[in-house]
């Protein structure tokens, strides 16, 4: 059972507001540190928080995606974000600040990507991949959308002006439309679930470990690139306003690389697409390495990295989907979300800190084996994906 496109609009509407509002910081960060007297680092240590606290409560919240579905845990995540924004445009200190944002934290492991995939399973089951792309595809565009909406937004009502707008927005847009906008989960005939074993919790697996570790180790990476980039292409001998011309073109080139891999969704499943994917991060980095920080060797860099690391955010949803099914998903989602957000939060300073002590060369060495790690993880899968009709349960 293929998804209406009413509920994908639906999902991407919510996801598009909840990354967008969250990711407010990227716009206000100078006025809140001048307003709060804290320094810019600080600031932004909000996401790092609301990603850290995403992933503390993503297991704890896996219960209550099997037990009541996820569009009763979205809701309720939604109507949490509401106060959770007001708390941050009340905060009078670096304290309360960072209180704000752990409460944005725990509503956004309710409501944000982990639980919009969860939804999508619920409705599809492993049919859901083609689903899960195209909403990564929609969504992959929130910053583009709400950048320039909290810069103007921001100018008439200052940043807590912004923050209460968000709340509002949280309330009276995100709350209703995943309420009356998503279906309820669909109950197994006679009220008996004909899977038990995977609502159960169960001691971890190797499989799930190996879908777990790779998963994160990509992460690492895409994450950690993502928020250093710049200041790697510098140390490639690039001039800075360059580096920011290159870096702004690596968004557009992951949304083409979601785009495709959506349109090829139903040829490979993640796992297939995991392998593909780091084989393309891991010869952009070659290259970037053996480069020299030429004109061409970066433009090179871009385009492969940027299609590499785009699929990679799509597999980081959908590789458990050719392992696990329905409520055995949730639990496996939540469970993986743990290590995943963590990594999410750390990734950017411990990539910052290897290249202002070791330098480029040690990066691109420190990622190359990352993925290469996370690429052998995923060919190991390829001998334990289940045959047709059979699906892992033990999470």
């Amino acid at each position: 059972m293929r998804p209406a496109r009413t509920r994908i609009r639906v999902l991407a509407m919510g996801q598009i507001v909840g990354w967008g509002s969250v990711g407010l910081t990227a716009v206000v960060a100078p006025l809140v540190a001048a307003d709060l007297g804290m320094d810019l680092a600080a600031v932004f240590a909000g996401n790092a928080i609301v990603y850290a606290t995403m992933g503390v409560s993503a297991p704890i919240l896996g219960h209550a995606f099997v037990r009541y579905g996820a569009r009763t845990v979205m809701t309720a995540g939604s109507a949490l974000a509401g106060p959770g924004f007001v708390a941050l445009a009340l905060a009078a200190g670096p304290v309360s600040y960072c209180a704000a944002w752990a409460v944005l934290g725990v509503a956004g492991s309710a409501m944000l990507t982990n639980a919009a995939n969860i939804l999508l399973n619920e409705i599809a089951g492993p049919s859901a991949r083609r689903a899960i792309a195209a909403l990564m595809l929609a969504t992959g565009l929130s910053s583009s959308l709400f950048w320039p909406t909290t810069a103007f937004l921001t100018g008439l009502g200052g940043w807590r002006g912004i923050c209460l707008v968000y709340a509002a927005a949280m309330w009276f847009l995100c709350l209703p439309l995943y309420r009356w906008g998503l279906p309820p989960r669909a109950e197994p005939a006679g009220g008996i679930d004909p899977t038990p074993a995977a609502s159960e919790p169960q001691r971890p697996t190797s499989t799930f470990l190996l879908i777990a570790c790779g998963i994160t180790l990509d992460a690492f990476v895409t994450f950690g690139l993502s928020a250093t980039l710049i200041e790697l292409l510098v140390a490639e001998g690039l001039s800075r306003p360059d580096a920011v011309g290159y870096g702004s073109m690596l968004g557009i080139v992951q949304v083409g690389a979601r785009g495709i891999d959506f349109l090829g969704g139903g040829r490979w499943d993640g796992l297939t697409s995991g392998v593909f994917a780091g084989v393309l991060v891991v010869t952009a980095l070659l290259l970037l390495a053996a480069g020299g920080g030429t004109a061409g060797a970066v433009m090179m860099f871009i385009l492969i990295y940027g299609l590499g690391s785009g699929v990679l955010a799509v597999v980081r949803a959908t590789l458990p989907l050719a392992f696990y099914d329905k409520s055995a998903y949730a639990r496996a989602a939540s469970r993986i979300a743990l290590p995943l957000n963590l990594v999410t939060a750390a990734a950017p300073p411990i990539l910052a800190t290897v290249l202002t002590t070791f330098g480029r060369e040690a990066v691109l060495l420190l990622t190359a084996g990352c993925v290469l790690m996370a690429t052998a993880t995923f060919l190991a899968l390829t001998r334990r994906r289940p045959g047709a009709g059979v699906r892992a349960v033990r999470v």
